[in-house]
């Protein structure tokens, strides 16, 4: 009996966007114009869009200018997270691209009376026998991309490939190297003014009184905005804007906020709240055998910010009831939305325009000050306004990656063998972005005198990698388990995405529950975590990484070694991690090693540039990273009281690139964070002798947990 095969669809980005032109541009002056819906964010994004687009159009790389993404001409790729950008738009880029070069050899095979098949492209010259010849640049005028993608074109083969899957420079890069503008932060436009606004101390008060004469005597005032507990200023330099915000400052009134729980009992407090429980996983054996004992484990993580190195800013322009808006939000079609709703204008009258930011792992406050901008704006009379966060307001009133609690059990037989595990999770939820519900996400828009209510934050479903349960399904052949999230229906600390959602807590549960019992059992975690996986890429990437790092090397006093593993949301990037670790006075990460299997890396350079960021950025969510607060408000509001890594304390990282272009492309941003996580805890634990369950994993919590062991 045959069966027919499926139809051929387009990839999900390109169906949702289908129109060529809105890809894809052949100027007559001999450039290609490409327009993703993707944003560049320093994850090397353009670059490897860059390179799969002068693949299959057969054109000089220097000859592509990347376009930055604008709700007035850009696909809606929705936003830029989750590891997805090669995996969505590097494959609708492709596929438009493909067809694109298709249609132009069709039109140059009309043109000179040969057949399309007899043609080739060399860097967007069309030639063929008898040296006939024309290029994309002759025949733009003739051949329309405002047309639907159709599916079914096939791109090029693998071996036909010949800029992706190498290693090119950075586009991106020289513009920072050589101080150029291109930060959303250092491009000024014509008559631009400055704004600033006044938020509380206290966690969530409301704004009573406002004395404004002292602001009013500022020198360069242009206006004082107050809309409920919303208040600004307009000024005509930074200057004048800082000294008109500080005397505000002094003359508002603040009623007392809402409590904040226990900082040092994070647990209790995640587990005494009303939440939403979900079943996330169930497994089932009709063999299990009689478990002897169960082996029961909490390990935390506090809430972390995102702590980007340039605090956020926007621009805005009125002209009319017409709203131009520059960003650094990873969804320019998603806070165009919400601004929509605020303003109560339609969403055609917004267009929201992306330029990089200094900085960003997930939802920072790059929307939010975009509504502080647009805002202020109003009172700008016609001018474009730019607002920049301070470092205290970046510290204290953007999004915060969530607190996790997770308990482990794991059943054991007589001999140590797991026969079944529970995993349960308590966390608020991991995302609040604009644009993807009937209320704005946006700070602002809770402080107007006609609030709009707080998001509570929930979790992305199961499909779409998950919120706080995100990689808490085993990839490992135990066999049987339940897994289940309980969501928080409260949020006294404002949470959202912060880079990897759920999946650094809960692969660093999983691999030190792992650990744990390899411990209990003598033997090697390696070998351990070889037998309970048949996934054979699983497995290459753990050997890839042993190998690379000489597992294990003679015991050696006060350094520890350590494995983590995940395969990214279960279905992205495996990823496998060896710390080498000093226990002194202070844990210190020496060495990290780590092999990566991304499927094709279009740009391998590019790929290991992300997990070497990826592993540093883990090492300082594990070794220093915790937003501080007291009953009242976030005290961790600088350098001094949020620290992170710094360069001295940086480890070496090597990086194992495992190249596989027969098999569609995964991102790499986020997948080193879990398993460089596991890798330093379980590391500390073979140098001391001692297992910190709560990050991050500073003294006092060792000294802690060497008190508990003696």
């Amino acid at each position: 009996m045959n069966t027919a095969s499926p139809a051929p669809k387009l990839p999900v980005s390109l169906a949702a966007n289908p129109r060529l032109s809105s890809w894809v541009r052949i100027d007559s002056d001999g450039h290609v114009a490409i327009s993703p819906g993707k944003v560049e964010i320093g994850q090397g994004i353009v670059t490897a869009l860059a390179q799969i687009a002068a693949d299959e159009l057969d054109v000089d790389i220097g000859r592509i200018a990347m376009i930055r993404a604008s709700t007035a001409a850009s696909p809606n790729e929705g936003v830029t997270s989750g590891s997805l950008s090669i995996q969505q738009s590097g494959r609708a880029l492709r596929q438009a691209c493909a067809e694109v070069r298709q249609l132009f050899l069709t039109a140059a095979a009309e043109r000179l009376g040969v057949e399309a098949s007899a043609l080739d492209i060399a860097d967007g010259t069309i030639f063929g026998p008898g040296n006939v010849r024309t290029s994309y640049w002759e025949l733009a005028g003739e051949v329309s991309l405002d047309r639907d993608a159709t599916a079914g074109i096939t791109a090029k083969a693998i071996g036909a490939r010949g800029v992706a899957g190498h290693s090119i420079e950075r586009i991106d890069i020289p513009d920072k190297v050589f101080a150029r503008p291109r930060f959303i932060h250092d491009v000024p436009l014509a008559g631009m003014l400055h704004g600033r606004v006044l938020r509380p101390e206290i966690s969530r008060a409301k704004l009573i009184s406002l004395e404004e004469a002292g602001a009013r005597r500022v020198d360069g005032l242009i206006a004082i905005v107050r809309d409920g507990s919303f208040s600004g200023v307009v000024c005509d330099t930074e200057h004048s804007a800082e000294a008109a915000l500080n005397a505000l400052r002094k003359g508002a009134a603040w009623s007392d906020g809402e409590p904040l729980p226990d900082e040092d009992d994070l647990a209790t407090f995640l587990k005494g709240q009303p939440t939403e429980a979900t079943v996330i996983d169930t497994r089932t054996s009709a063999a299990a055998r009689p478990a002897a004992r169960t082996l029961r484990r909490q390990y935390t993580r506090p809430y972390i910010a995102h702590a980007s190195i340039a605090p956020s800013c926007a621009m805005a322009r009125w002209d009319g009831d017409r709203l131009h808006v520059w960003t650094h939000s990873q969804g320019v079609y998603l806070l165009r939305a919400d601004l929509a709703i605020v303003l109560k204008l339609p969403a055609e009258s917004i267009t929201v325009e992306h330029m990089e930011g200094a900085g960003c792992y997930g939802h920072n406050a790059a929307d939010d000050v975009a509504l502080d901008a647009v805002l202020l704006a109003k009172a700008a009379g016609g001018r474009p306004v730019r607002v920049q966060w301070s470092r205290h307001d970046e510290m204290t009133h953007a999004p915060f990656g969530a607190a996790m609690a997770i308990e482990v059990e794991a059943d054991l037989d007589a001999g140590n063998e797991i026969v079944g595990w529970r995993h349960s999770i308590w966390s608020n939820g991991h995302a609040a972005r604009p644009g993807r519900a009937a209320q704005p996400a946006l700070l602002a828009a809770t402080e107007l005198a006609t609030p709009f209510p707080r998001m509570i934050s929930s979790n992305p479903p199961a499909a779409n990698g998950g919120g706080g349960d995100r990689n808490s399904v085993p990839l490992y052949d135990l066999p049987a388990w339940t897994i289940t999230s309980h969501r928080l229906l409260t949020m006294p600390v404002r949470t959202s995405a912060l880079r990897t959602l759920g999946g650094q807590g809960n692969v660093f549960a999983i691999e030190s529950m792992l650990d744990e019992i390899a411990a209990e059992r003598g033997e090697d975690p390696i070998q351990f975590r070889m037998r309970h996986l048949s996934d054979e890429r699983a497995k290459n990437a753990i050997s890839a990484a042993a190998t690379r790092a000489g597992w294990k090397p003679r015991r050696t006093a006060g350094i520890g070694h350590g494995i983590g593993f995940a395969r990214y949301k279960n279905t992205g990037a495996y990823c496998a991690a060896i710390a080498e670790v000093e226990g002194a006075d202070d844990i210190r990460v020496r060495r990290l090693t780590l092999a990566i299997d991304v499927g094709e890396a279009v740009n391998p350079d590019g790929v290991v540039n992300q997990i070497e960021g990826g592993a540093i950025q883990a090492t300082s969510w594990v070794l220093k990273e915790r937003v501080r607060f007291d009953r009242t408000r976030i005290t961790s509001a600088s350098w001094t009281d949020y620290p992170i890594l710094t360069f001295r304390e940086a480890p070496t990282v090597e990086v194992e690139v495992i190249q596989r272009p027969e098999i569609d492309p995964v991102g790499a941003g986020e997948a080193a964070h879990g398993p460089v996580t596991a890798a330093i805890a379980n590391a500390v634990f073979d140098c001391l002798g001692v297992r910190v369950r709560d990050l991050p994993i500073t003294r006092e919590r060792l000294i802690a947990a060497m008190e508990l062991a003696s």
